[in-house]
């Protein structure tokens, strides 16, 4: 485990706003911290470096070193109080998808057992796939019967235990739902003098109570369970072939996973009234067994859509207790901010971000950080990912961990789970060790390799280097407060990489401009996927990688509309909203982190933003830079006006040079030889450096690169990238 590391419960905050602390630290002295501003988060020594600034804060000091556990593995609880009857004979039932049976490990459905085993029963996958029932009674026997074959992968199968008190009876069962020419399969088991004790425990749905972990539960299950029942008899196998509809006499427990799709609680609609509450965030609004087709959205028919997806790694919070907590002082100024923890010679640092009070703008720039993009890519572990890469790391004093090396604190929603399936949830609470200053993506090149976080502080350190001033904010503030969070701004400027997006942040954006805000959109691969939030979740974004676009993994069939909002996922594109609508350019080609330059425009001199390039004589902008070595690289947006571009958009400058590497995205091609703008592939491969202008004094002005603001710092700040973005801040400050 990483010695020294921690998180917060939330990324930004206004003067008086809280924010805690969570560490876990494994040295047997107290660790230190203390608070410091983040200028550059840059390592690389060509560049500024590390620049810190120390705060004076009150939560500066010594605390006691304790380790903080967690604990992966969604599922279902349901607490039972008194409402429930003692077990005797009973039967549980479920439909299940299984998608890694015969892992070698017990797999649970459905449990309601004491810790020990020692009473009550579990319904699982044994280690080989087999479905199987054990049953414990109050002097510590245990009895296990499982079937005869496993269940096949990510096939719908029902699988059932009952014992029958009376008669002595003891039975295991799996019938196939997809495959008719296949037969049931079912064991039976006659005991003597065996009664199952009862348990006071909690249903669980998923997993079953025991094992050595601290949150009390263990046998976590992969894949997806529908319909589960426990009944407090031993039914008939007749009537396991639709229980949905027979008798409910005996009925205990009936949790209805179609229904509040949208949130963690489960309701039950048995007699009992034992509703659950989900832990660890599985995925709902999953296609069940009785899926047709002729619906896509799972809100049009929501009982084809009653199954949840678990997984034996989810991870939502880990819930770590607070060492302290941080009340944002109302003389601090906005800007990015860090908890620097030290103990025993290791290090780390929790970053934050504070913004100027609700209304009270304290500059004329906005810097608007992209969080959402931020948690998303959190802990992404990269496949190209080499432990060479820790040479350049240790030689630069750069931030020493990897989530490729440290996959046990939840990976990104650019990873996959245990299964194989994508990962559809992020949150940022949780240790992120890419959301660290001095971590470094790439390993390789000549270059920083930095992406997000990092990435974006060379504007910072260019803004602090030339005197701007600014405030900031993140997209959490823009999606809960729309528009009047930037309103007021002479302008409002994104990092390097704005792409995860709700429909809150985008119509706030597009308002402020449509009201006469300028807008500088300083990345690429901006404004891309679609993002829910959780409605009672703080920091829970969900993100289904639905058809078309650079993705990582491909959501299943049926599966593209967001549990969390409803909403149809995947591309904004796909959604009526491309980038260029909002911004003017918008994704069009991808290849390695490496960058070329942009060639200044002089065919067409455009007269409306020639003081783009004032003191500026260069036709080749940006053929150097921090980011890929050059200000065009890695991720390029151009305009079209098919696309939504405005008529009267002006390309100021475009790409040119880039390598082999770099390929059209996949939105963009159709076939093999036809491609939907249909354009010669080569001139489709391009950033444009663009600006226009709307009907009521807004502007936007978008350099469509992801690489663009690693170029800043070149020189010590003094080459014609900088002087260029210098020219369009104080215009656009100079004309609000």
């Amino acid at each position: 485990m990483i010695p020294l590391i921690g998180y917060c419960d939330r990324l930004s905050g206004r003067p008086g706003d809280k924010i805690e602390f969570k560490v876990s630290s494994y040295g047997a002295e107290a660790y230190q911290a203390r608070l410091v501003r983040s200028v550059s988060a840059d390592p690389n020594p060509a560049g500024p470096g590390i620049v810190e600034e120390d705060v004076p804060a009150d939560i500066a000091g010594s605390y006691p070193s304790r380790v903080q556990d967690f604990y992966p593995g969604s599922y279902l609880r349901v607490k039972t109080g008194t409402a429930a009857r003692a077990i005797r004979s009973f039967t549980a039932v479920a439909n299940v998808w299984p998608t890694l049976p015969g892992n070698g490990k017990e797999q649970v459905v459905f449990s309601w057992n004491d810790a020990e085993s020692v009473s009550g029963f579990a319904l699982l996958l044994d280690a080989e796939g087999r479905p199987s029932v054990r049953i414990a009674d109050a002097e510590g026997r245990g009895i296990t019967l499982a079937a005869d074959r496993a269940v096949k992968n990510r096939a719908w199968v029902r699988i059932w235990a009952s014992f029958d008190a009376d008669n002595q009876r003891l039975q295991v069962g799996v019938m196939p739902l997809e495959n008719a020419a296949r037969s049931e399969d079912r064991q039976t088991l006659s005991v003597t003098g065996f009664t199952p004790a009862a348990t006071h425990n909690d249903i669980l749905i998923a997993a079953m109570a025991g094992g050595e972990r601290g949150d009390g539960v263990t046998g976590c299950f992969n894949g997806k369970i529908e319909a589960p029942v426990l009944f407090g008899r031993a039914l008939p196998i007749e009537e396991l072939t639709d229980f949905g509809a027979g008798d409910t006499e005996g009925l205990l427990a009936h949790p209805d996973f179609a229904r509040g799709t949208s949130g963690i609680r489960v309701e039950d609609t048995g007699p009992l009234g034992l509703h659950g509450e989900l832990v660890n965030l599985p995925a709902r609004a999953m296609t069940g067994s009785n899926w047709t087709a002729r619906e896509m959205c799972w809100r049009h028919a929501p009982a084809e859509y009653g199954a949840i997806h678990f997984h034996d790694d989810d991870i939502y919070d880990f819930g770590w207790k607070t060492d302290f907590t941080f009340e944002i002082p109302e003389t601090l100024k906005p800007g990015i901010y860090a908890v620097r923890l030290t103990c025993n010679g290791y290090e780390d640092a929790i970053p934050f971000f504070v913004l100027p009070p609700k209304g009270g703008r304290q500059a004329e720039l906005c810097v608007l950080i992209s969080t959402f993009t931020y948690s998303v890519y959190g802990n992404h572990a990269r496949p190209d990912f080499e432990a060479s890469w820790k040479e350049r790391f240790a030689k630069w004093d750069a931030y020493p961990w990897n989530p490729a090396e440290h996959p046990e604190y939840g990976l990104s929603t650019y990873n996959n789970h245990s299964d194989g399936s994508g990962i559809c949830h992020a949150s940022h609470r949780r240790p992120l060790m890419n959301l660290r200053p001095g971590y470094v993506t790439y390993g390789y090149g000549e270059s920083s390799g930095l992406r997000h976080f990092q990435a974006d502080s060379h504007l910072i350190a260019w803004l602090e280097a030339a005197g701007f001033d600014y405030d900031i904010l993140t997209d959490q503030e823009l999606h809960d407060e729309g528009v009047a969070a930037i309103s007021g701004y002479a302008a409002v400027t994104t990092g390097s990489h704005p792409e995860y997006h709700t429909s809150e942040t985008l119509d706030a954006l597009t308002d402020y401009r449509n009201q006469g805000g300028k807008l500088l959109y300083l990345g690429g691969n901006g404004f891309y996927w679609r993002v829910a939030l959780h409605e009672s979740e703080p920091g829970a974004i969900e993100i289904r990688r639905a058809e078309g676009g650079i993705r990582a993994w491909a959501a299943e069939p049926g599966e593209y509309f967001n549990a969390f909002d409803g909403a149809y996922g995947g591309l904004w594109r796909r959604s009526g909203r491309p980038p260029q609508k909002l911004a003017g350019v918008g994704f069009s080609a991808q290849g390695q982190f490496e960058g070329s330059y942009f060639r200044r425009n002089r065919k067409n001199p455009p007269s409306s933003a020639a003081w783009v390039f004032d003191g500026i004589e260069d036709d080749i902008l940006g053929d150097f830079g921090l980011s890929g070595g050059g200000a065009a690289g890695f991720e390029l947006d151009r305009a079209d006006v098919r696309l939504g571009s405005p008529e009267n958009i002006e390309i100021l400058a475009s790409s040119e040079g880039h390598s082999d590497a770099f390929v059209l995205v996949p939105e963009e091609q159709l076939t093999h030889i036809t491609n939907w703008p249909g354009e010669p592939v080569e001139h489709l491969l391009r950033a444009d450096m663009t600006y226009f202008e709307l009907p009521n004094g807004g502007a936007v002005f978008s350099t469509g690169s992801i690489t663009f603001c690693g170029s800043l710092p070149h020189n010590n700040f003094d080459n014609n990238i900088s002087k260029l973005l210098g020219n369009v801040i104080r215009h656009f400050i100079e004309k609000a």
